[in-house]
């Protein structure tokens, strides 16, 4: 079994029209009716995650032949709120709404980070949720990730085998509603520990055929190579563990669908925008 990615080509530079450098950080996109959306980490370069709170947002007709172009900041985080970042949004839509699930930070400290919905019928006025938040964990927990499994919601998070630190950690909860979620289960534990970034960042599952894969990184850490994804095998989306079965130099990936075609995205400080690379499973 192997999971690689063909050459990157650029589709989005935040920079473009602005005076200062800006970068994309963990991101979603989602196809709306009038087109691709992308919605993500944004804040002028050099980074300061600790600092980011604006929400950026850019659409596209085509997302294989044109690129993002900017659009108004739909959403950032609110301190009344208990919001301290607004990092990571997921987007899904389900009965005609849309979801947006997002690591809100803590005005409490790293073990009880927040993750916080918002709501919006047309991806540009969005609400939030009245039950924020939806979970508290730590140390960060972060960068939420929805899937569908059975009759039930998944969400994926990175966060530490205890909330003050330890064993970097994708844990899962699971939900019949989106707003109302479960215990917490650990489907993916790495050898390494500490606290704030790790291995386990931007968890991403997606299903093919009979497997599910999961997507984290940065594999091997911040550094020199900086952006490489660790991609895990497993046929229960519950568990993961053993050796990568393929690693990608991308960071904070999304896997996007296009019709029988998939497709990653590569993001970060530094990087000089949004990338997107055809994507490939060869399953034994």
């Amino acid at each position: 079994m192997r999971v690689f990615a063909d050459d990157f080509f650029k589709i989005y530079d935040p920079s473009e029209g602005e005076d200062k450098v800006w970068y994309i950080n963990d991101h979603t996109i989602i196809k709306a009716s009038d087109g691709w959306h992308l919605f993500g980490i944004t804040h002028e370069e050099p980074a300061k995650p600790l600092e980011e709170i604006l929400c950026g947002h850019a659409v596209t007709d085509n997302l294989l032949s044109v690129p993002f172009s900017k659009a108004a900041v739909p959403f950032s985080a609110e301190r009344e709120q208990g919001e301290l970042h607004f990092w990571a949004p997921h987007i899904i839509k389900y009965n005609d709404l849309y979801y947006m699930f997002y690591c809100a930070g803590s005005l409490e400290g790293h073990d009880k980070y927040r993750i916080h919905l918002a709501t919006s019928k047309n991806l540009k006025d969005w609400t939030r949720h009245k039950d924020n938040p939806l979970l508290i964990d730590g140390f960060d927990a972060r960068d939420p990730m929805i899937l569908r499994v059975g009759d039930e919601w998944v969400m994926y998070y990175t966060c530490n085998s205890t909330p003050q630190g330890g064993n970097y950690c994708v844990a899962c909860v699971t939900s019949r509603d989106l707003v109302h979620w479960g215990e917490k289960k650990v489907v993916f534990t790495s050898h390494l520990s500490g606290t704030f970034a790790g291995p386990c960042e931007s968890p991403f599952v997606e299903k093919v055929g009979d497997w599910y894969f999961l997507f984290i990184g940065p594999y091997g850490g911040y550094g020199a190579s900086y952006c490489d994804t660790a991609v895990y095998a497993s046929r229960d989306p519950f568990a993961f563990s053993g050796d990568p079965v393929g690693r990608i130099p991308s960071h904070a990936s999304e896997v996007v669908k296009i019709e029988d075609n998939y497709y990653i995205t590569h993001c970060g400080w530094g990087q000089g925008g949004v990338f997107l690379a055809p994507l490939h499973f060869e399953l034994d």
